[in-house]
């Protein structure tokens, strides 16, 4: 496996393999890797010849009271993972914005000028949240995909709202990139699987399995006959803060454009943002009403 710490090396490796004729895969992580990153290595090594993992824990998606110095990092442990499963090449990119030292946060452009945003898509869910969140990904992964340069690039479902951002961006962009949604990976107690998880109390840990439970309770509901989308989450939000949760959100949106729905029907998705303690987690389900 190689490991490469430039965009010239990186562009050059990646072009070299197309060159030869070789399909290029892509997952863009922000390492710390866990079975739901490598999960996601082992549908790229499935549908391409060549696989590159990138990791860089991005400013720009992080706010100035978000956890950006405290997200988790390992880097000897993720390129153990990452050789194990047979990964192709290494992306630890140094030089991804001009200036490092002067990299932008979400409400903060450092020395970018260029932004890249599908604002529609970001007004609902985390977008009021997290301002500027959005925009810190799709520009981000817009880089990324310039210097990569994949055939195909696989992002987890579990980070609904930033899969649907991509995907338009991919559409509206006219990027020749294959997009692939994978289904959220969970661990043995429902959560499901984030580098977050590791900074969970004992007690945190416990509480927060009213999110996975939160969703299975509008799913239910939904199955028995419920349609009213304000009644169902009012159950959900109960629920969680019994446990001992601060809600950020708690919504029922379309699975298109992420808008809330008021009534029920065909296919929409069950999306959840809670604290505990200092942690923040999401998680989101589809439900289809029959």
């Amino acid at each position: 496996m190689e490991v490469l710490r430039d965009k010239a090396s990186m562009r050059a490796w990646s072009r070299a393999q197309r060159a030869d004729g070789r399909r290029v895969g892509f997952v863009p992580t922000m390492g710390a890797l866990h079975e739901g990153h490598l999960t996601l290595v082992r549908e790229a090594l499935a549908r391409a010849d060549r696989v590159v993992v990138s990791v860089y824990v991005n400013p720009s998606q992080f706010g100035p009271n978000e956890d950006l110095d405290r997200y988790p990092r390992d880097e000897g442990g993720d390129l153990a993972k990452l050789e194990e499963l047979g990964v192709h090449a290494a992306f630890f990119p140094a030089d991804l914005y001009d200036g490092e030292g002067q990299a932008p946060t979400a409400t903060s452009s450092g020395r970018q000028l260029a932004w890249v945003e599908v604002e529609q898509l970001g007004l609902h869910l985390c977008g009021p949240s997290r301002p500027g969140f959005f925009r810190g990904i799709a520009t981000v992964v817009t880089k990324l995909f310039h210097i990569v340069e994949p055939d195909v690039a696989c992002f987890g479902q579990k980070d609904y709202q930033q899969l649907t951002i991509i995907r338009r961006l991919v559409s509206d962009l006219d990027f020749g990139i294959e997009i692939v949604g994978v289904p959220t990976v969970r661990e043995a107690d429902g959560l499901a699987a984030s580098s977050r998880n590791l900074r969970l109390s004992a007690e945190d840990r416990v509480r927060a399995r009213a999110v996975p439970a939160s969703l299975e309770l509008v799913s239910s509901l939904v199955a028995s006959g419920d349609r009213d989308a304000d009644a169902l989450l009012a159950r959900a939000r109960a629920l969680l803060e019994s446990g001992g949760a601060r809600v950020d959100y708690v919504a029922l949106v379309d699975t298109e454009k992420l808008a809330p729905v008021h009534h029920v029907s065909g296919r929409v998705l069950v999306a959840v943002a809670a604290w505990f303690g200092d942690v923040r987690l999401i998680d989101s389900r589809e439900i289809v009403a029959g």
